[in-house]
């Protein structure tokens, strides 16, 4: 693992830098089916103009590169704990190239530790053990913008005349969408969970953000609930900034979990157009990019 850092580093670089082509590419069909010159297509052009120049001159898409949150699939012949330390020097040495702005703040006494490291909760790191020979780890970069918009419910909801069953889901997002208007950096993305308790049902809502675009739930029904979302969301007249306009969802992702009998949590979890993910593959001893 002598190179990991170093390969870790340039997936940092890569998913500040420079948006994945699925986002990119829903970006700019967003842009087309705006009216010619409104101001919906006009901001929609300049974040495309923003992503492409961000690209070119390697400087991070958006002055808030957000909170680090990576997922590692890894074989058994790794260690966690070493696997974590090289992160974390990645991490603190990205920031010092300003690659990552220094984002953890110690919430008890006000102070940044300048290097991205904080508690044991920041960066975020999640580890799965799988039976095969390849490392992966992916990256998001959540911006606080969007990170501020995100909600859960506990269903059944009262104010929103919302049960516990699907049509119940779709009030929970399109109430999450309609509170955000252009807070939250719109156009974007909603990753939903249903079910679980508090804490595992919003961890859910952000695994779904490692899907690609276009990619839809194996259930016709719950397929069909993530196009009728984002349909009915980009109703609103919200769009890009909340400013007006056709856009204001690029794509929604729904997934579901066990829960107890009690419980029946929805969270939604909001992503901005600065939707930065990318992922790193170790395998046979090639690096790949993603």
């Amino acid at each position: 693992m002598a190179n990991l850092q170093t390969q870790l580093l340039e997936l940092i670089l890569l998913t500040a830098t420079s948006l994945p082509s699925d986002v990119e590419n829903a970006l700019q069909d967003a842009a087309e089916r705006e009216a010619g010159g409104s101001t919906a297509q006009n901001i929609l052009n300049t974040i495309i103009r923003n992503v492409a120049i961000a690209r070119k001159n390697a400087t991070p898409i958006c002055q808030d590169t957000g909170t680090p949150i990576f997922h590692v699939r890894y074989p058994r012949s790794y260690s966690t704990i070493e696997l974590k330390n090289i992160i974390h020097s990645a991490v603190a040495e990205a920031t010092q190239k300003h690659y990552l702005r220094p984002n953890a703040v110690d919430s008890l006494s006000g102070q940044n530790s300048g290097n991205n490291l904080g508690d044991k909760y920041f960066p975020e790191i999640h580890f799965e053990e799988h039976s095969g020979d390849d490392l992966r780890i992916t990256l998001l970069l959540k911006g606080g913008g969007c990170e501020n918009v995100g909600c859960q419910y506990a269903l059944p909801d009262a104010r929103l005349k919302a049960g516990r069953d699907l049509e119940g889901v779709r009030k929970a997002a399109l109430d999450t969408v309609f509170q955000a208007q252009g807070r939250g950096c719109a156009p974007g993305f909603l990753g939903i969970a249903i079910g679980g308790d508090r804490a595992t049902s919003f961890l859910a809502s952000k695994e779904v953000f490692l899907e690609k675009m276009g990619e839809h739930h194996f259930d016709p029904a719950i397929a069909a609930l993530e196009t009728r979302i984002t349909r009915e969301a980009n109703q609103l007249d919200i769009g890009p900034m909340g400013l007006g306009g056709q856009t204001t969802l690029l794509g929604t992702h729904i997934t579901g979990l066990h829960r107890l009998p009690a419980s029946y949590f929805v969270s939604v979890s909001y992503m901005c157009w600065a939707f930065r993910r990318r992922s790193l593959t170790l395998t046979y001893g090639k690096a790949f990019y993603d």
